[in-house]
């Protein structure tokens, strides 16, 4: 999207040239911030399930804890990329089928939260079923932390310069060396709000309005994010090949498609509340 010459005087965009690493190791080595926000939200998913306790939603000791974090963090890195090369990359997963283990190649390239997303899912009833609990109970303190992670995914998103969105000419607008020199909206940082700050709230309402549900928490989790996601979808280029259906981008579908199983899963898990022993 062109500028005009006034708007050109009048804004001095900020081009982006953050490092996306940590510390850096050698050429393309080394610890990066996408990383680093992982660890970080699986930190906070560990101290905050034994915070949790305190609020009387959690029983789980810090050895269960610690279990549970294993099977949340192999539920969400399997997840994550197998959901990435099955919806966004299928042609490349079929030509080279080997591209499915490169966690290496991080961001844009590399997860999906959708399918971090169900897979942490899956994870959590893994655990509970091995441990003959109520793996429902666990998804919903699960849904208040989360947002944590994806806050801190989105920022790194940023400091990544990837996922960035639609050319704009507002004043807050950032050049991304790695797009067409067009200012574009810094949709990562939207994303950051809105499926961090504006959902964790959310979920956290939600949770301590329902201390004895067990999975509806985790269903208004699907709707609410699926609804904040579509309607930041409109801020954010879209993938290539996009839009597929009635000028939606892959991301809308997906969430959309999210939405329903979340109200699936509300609608089962209302008929059914429990004590928690999360």
């Amino acid at each position: 999207m062109a500028r005009t010459p006034y708007l050109r005087s009048v804004f001095a965009y900020y081009t982006h040239d953050l490092s996306p690493f940590l510390i850096q190791l050698g050429s393309g080595w080394g610890i990066r911030y996408y990383g680093m926000a992982y660890v970080a939200g699986f930190l906070a998913w560990f101290y905050g399930l034994r915070w949790f306790r305190k609020l009387g939603w959690s029983k789980l000791s810090d050895d269960q804890i610690s279990e549970l974090l294993f099977y949340t963090v192999v539920g969400v890195l399997l997840g994550g990329r197998l959901g990435y090369c099955l919806l966004y990359d299928w042609a490349e997963t079929v030509r080279n089928p080997v591209s499915i283990i490169a966690f290496w190649n991080g961001g844009i390239r590399g997860m999906a939260s959708h399918g971090g997303i169900l897979g942490a899912l899956l994870g959590f009833l893994l655990w509970a079923r091995k441990n003959r609990a109520d793996g429902w109970a666990v998804a919903d303190n699960a849904a208040v932390l989360a947002p944590v992670g994806i806050f801190l995914g989105r920022i790194a998103n940023f400091i990544n310069g990837e996922l960035w969105g639609r050319a704009t000419q507002v004043p807050w607008a950032v050049i991304f060396p790695d797009a067409d020199g067009h200012p574009r909206h810094p949709s990562q940082l939207y994303e950051a709000v809105g499926e961090g700050l504006v959902l964790g709230g959310a979920m956290f309402w939600i949770r301590s309005r329902k201390p004895e549900s067990s999975g509806q928490v985790t269903g208004s989790f699907f709707m609410v994010y699926a609804l904040l996601r579509f309607f930041l979808e409109y801020f954010r280029e879209p993938d290539a090949g996009d839009p597929l259906f009635l000028g939606l981008s892959r991301g809308q579908l997906f969430s959309a498609g999210l939405a329903v199983a979340g109200f699936a899963v509300w609608r089962v898990r209302s008929r059914k509340r429990r004590p928690p022993v999360s």
